[in-house]
């Protein structure tokens, strides 16, 4: 019996004690009344990061210059030179003559009839050739003179020195212009006309 009450003693008492332990542990031990440590503050700042892109202002062009006005050309009078080869200034000159056969009129030109006159009269142009090797000579030529004046039927008929001067010759008769023969009111065409161009070397 007093075994029992002894051990129940010893039991309320170690329970007791481990109640009291447990409650000292709970409650932080000796650090209990101590203050606690203060809570550090942290600010949180939001701004806006910065970018890298920059902004480009666009900016209108220039106005253009205002455009320049064109250059007068000078007034030029129509030329009556061979216009089909070069007209160069070689210090020489094409004469036009006619060969000892009667010829009449300007230019010395033989007119049957006496009523075809020339209106334009293109000088032939000296070949550069010919005028480097100081060559002179003439040509002579017969051509038909058509109802509107125009010159056809060309043909060679002699000339010094030989196939020299023909080609230029003729081309340059052939752009030549007549007032043709009138019989009766009416424009006639006129055949066997003939005329001699003198090609010769003239120092200016």
């Amino acid at each position: 019996m007093v075994r029992f009450l002894v051990s129940l003693l010893l039991g309320a008492a170690v329970t007791f004690g481990l109640f009291v332990f447990m409650a000292y542990l709970i409650g932080g031990g000796a650090k209990r009344n101590e203050a606690p440590p203060p809570t550090p503050v942290i600010d949180i700042v939001t701004s806006p990061p910065e970018s890298d892109v920059q902004q480009r202002r666009r900016t209108p062009p220039p106005p253009p210059p205002p455009p320049s006005r064109p250059p007068q050309t000078p007034d030029s009078t129509p030329d009556t030179s061979d216009a089909g080869g070069l007209n160069m200034d070689l210090g020489f000159d094409v004469n036009v003559g006619g060969a000892d056969t009667g010829l009449a009129g300007p230019g010395s030109f033989m007119n049957q009839d006496g009523d075809a006159t020339p209106i334009v009269r293109i000088e032939p142009r000296y070949p550069q050739e010919a005028a480097r090797g100081g060559i002179e000579g003439w040509v002579q030529l017969s051509f038909t003179i058509d109802e509107a004046g125009n010159v056809t039927d060309v043909e060679i008929l002699d000339s010094q020195p030989r196939r020299v001067f023909d080609r230029e010759a003729r081309r340059a008769l052939l752009r030549w212009k007549y007032k043709p023969k009138v019989i009766d009111g009416k424009p006639v065409r006129q055949e066997g006309m003939t005329v001699q161009l003198d090609f010769n070397l003239q120092e200016n």
